[in-house]
């Protein structure tokens, strides 16, 4: 394995040729080298609580790649065939794994996020022209079973519902009577057909390439036309098996998985990542991160399991930041590792100082399968960066023309983040959704992504990522895609426009608010609006926290909604409350300005109450300035 301290230890690495690196063709490939490297080994172990975190189960990697077999080969009895859809709509349990890789194996695997609404549920899989649904048999608390069989009607090319039973990891608990059929779809239990099946090998002939296509994740929009990201096996073992090298990922280490498995980077970092190297995954909870009991017992369980990574978005650091370590052992931890949205800085230095562990920001997004930078586990972090691209993956700044052409940028220019390799996506299933998301260069090497982010890289070759053109809204780690705000609003007879933009949160990055112009003549409240966004808008995530009347909206040169305007609007509301909040402060002014080197600038004069010290005075509003990841100059008096 090679130590990464810099950008000249990425390209060093690729002295050799990817094509000598004799990649596996398929995920199967993958796991099944990574269970020969450690077949006595554990693979998987998985717990039902937080506080019950020494009760799971566990699995040696040849029992786990026998349970793969037995799952791959229970959908192809059950007629799953190349090209065609599983859709899985679980909790973060080991049949969720075993639907994902399973379903790769036979056919294509499409995971949904189970905290979505039906209508949401029917649009993708009659997009992904799903042949079967694999769910939660009805559970006491938990909606997924009423959701998903819902759905089923809605969706005619589903044949069979498979179903997991969450009693079935709790003694003496009784089993839920299933249906024999849902509509057109016949329900077979998940556990009990696929003990029907042989461990030791497929019972079918299966020769998959490598751009064979692997799974659909599902990105953006719920509603109407969503966005369905492809994923060949080339890119899930390439997106795996590189990072994998940075990380010095090898037999004995363990990375705990608890952010959903709807998500690629649960599905990639804390699944196909260690099981490709032989390491084993810590599956916590059903409900991840989100499990009430997981933070308080988080240090033990990094104790008991001897947990070596866990990847994590900034709530969850943050979260962790009230839970002590206590006499917990945690020397196993190496990294921990943080993407989806920006690092605050204090969350970032107090959970080091406190934990002595170090944090490695990085990058990434589906389209690019899960992973494209990382900051060096052995070289300099800086704060706020996403580090230096993953080997074999080319990522650059350039700036990009109407007609799709570009050129790229010099150091320190901001310009559209590109990055191409075999990570990269075929497209999305929707061909319309692929005009304007490539852009030629001109160096007759290929096309290159549009991630649709804007960044800028410094002289020694670290990203910074300073703004998103496709304005994704990102809750907790959650992707909201705007339109599904603003369409149900436009559909108020009130309004004549609506713009979703995210609200700065301390504890889960960003939450979605809407300003809305109203039609000449119309009239309507702010709550009144708020109701009719509740009633109509079916991703509870998406529903907006506040809603503003504006008189007229900030529109560019050619009458485009200038969002990055009501994005600054939200800045200066949010910083201006908190710091004129503090006892220390006699007055706060805040303004975000545009900048050419970050995107946005956060300008704060700050006048400190009568007999405040400036130390303390510095101190208080550093305090506040540090939960939010902006770029700002402030001055105390």
């Amino acid at each position: 394995m090679a130590r990464v301290a810099t950008m000249a230890d990425i390209e060093a690495i690729e002295q050799i040729p990817l094509s000598e690196r004799e990649l596996p063709a398929s995920t199967y490939e993958a796991i099944r080298r990574g269970a020969a490297l450690n077949p006595d080994g554990v693979a998987l172990h998985f717990f039902l609580q937080g506080d019950m975190y020494d009760k799971g189960v566990s699995f040696t990697f040849r029992e786990w790649l026998g349970a793969l077999h037995q799952t791959a080969n229970m959908f192809h009895a059950l007629g799953l065939r190349p090209g065609e859809v599983v859709t899985m709509i679980l909790p973060n349990l080991p049949q969720a794994f075993l639907t994902i890789f399973g379903g790769e194996i036979a056919g294509v695997v499409g995971p949904i996020n189970p905290l979505l609404e039906p209508e949401a549920f029917a649009d993708i899989m009659n997009a992904a022209k799903s042949k079967m649904l694999v769910t939660l048999a009805p559970f006491p608390g938990v909606d997924i079973w009423q959701k998903a069989s819902a759905v089923v009607e809605k969706v005619p090319t589903v044949e069979k519902m498979v179903v997991v039973d969450l009693a079935d990891f709790i003694p003496g608990m009784p089993k839920p009577e299933l249906p024999e059929t849902i509509a057109q779809a016949k329900v077979v239990d998940f556990n009990a057909e696929m003990k029907k099946q042989p461990p030791e090998k497929l019972i079918f002939e299966r020769e998959i390439r490598p751009d064979d296509i692997a799974s659909y994740f599902h990105t953006g929009g719920t509603t109407g036309a969503p966005k369905i990201a492809q994923h060949t096996h080339r890119n899930e073992v390439m997106d795996a098996w590189s990072p994998g090298v940075v990380l010095e990922v090898a037999p004995g280490q363990a990375f705990m998985c608890g952010l959903p498995l709807y998500h690629v980077n649960a599905v990639i970092v804390t699944g196909l990542i260690p099981w490709m190297y032989g390491a084993t995954v810590v599956l916590a909870t059903p409900m991840g991160y989100r499990d009430k009991t997981l933070f308080p017992n988080f240090w033990k369980i990094v104790e008991h399991y001897k947990v070596t990574f866990f990847s994590g978005v900034p709530t969850v650091y943050a979260g962790l930041l009230h839970v002590p370590i206590g006499d917990a052992d945690v020397s196993s931890l190496r990294y921990a590792i943080c993407g989806a949205a920006p690092m605050p800085v204090e969350v970032f230095k107090e959970f080091e100082k406190r934990t002595g562990l170090r944090i490695l920001e990085g990058y990434g997004l589906t389209e690019g399968t899960c992973v494209s930078s990382v900051n060096p586990p052995h070289g300099e972090r800086r704060i706020g960066s996403i580090g230096f691209r993953i080997p074999y993956q080319e990522m650059i700044i350039a700036r990009v023309n109407d007609d799709g052409s570009g050129e790229a940028l010099p150091p320190n220019e901001i310009g559209s983040v590109l990055i191409r390799g075999d990570n990269v996506f075929p497209g999305y299933l929707e061909e319309a959704q692929n005009r304007n998301i490539w852009v030629d260069l001109g160096d007759g090497r290929g096309l290159w992504l549009n991630t649709g982010d804007l960044g800028r890289q410094d002289e020694e070759g670290y990203f910074w990522l300073t703004g998103r053109k496709k304005e994704l809204i990102i809750r907790g780690g959650h992707n909201i895609d705007p339109k599904s705000i603003e369409d149900p609003m436009h559909r108020h007879p009130a309004v004549a426009i609506a713009a979703a933009v995210g609200r700065p949160d301390a504890r889960v990055g960003e939450v979605p608010v809407v300003y809305v112009q109203l039609k000449p003549g119309a009239e309507a409240t702010a709550a009144e609006l708020l109701s009719f966004a509740q009633a109509n808008i079916p991703e509870r995530a998406a529903i907006p926290k506040q809603i503003y009347l504006i008189e007229q909206m900030p529109v560019t040169a050619v009458g485009k909604i200038f969002k990055p305007a009501l994005v600054r609007m939200q800045i200066q509301e949010v910083l201006s409350a908190a710091l004129n909040a503090l006892d220390e402060v006699a007055e706060a002014e805040v303004q975000a300005v545009p900048s050419k080197l970050h995107g946005t600038e956060v300008i704060i004069n700050v006048t400190l109450a009568e007999g405040v010290e400036p130390a303390a005075g510095e101190e208080a509003v550093q305090g506040v300035l540090g939960l939010y990841a902006f770029h700002y100059k402030v001055s105390v008096a």
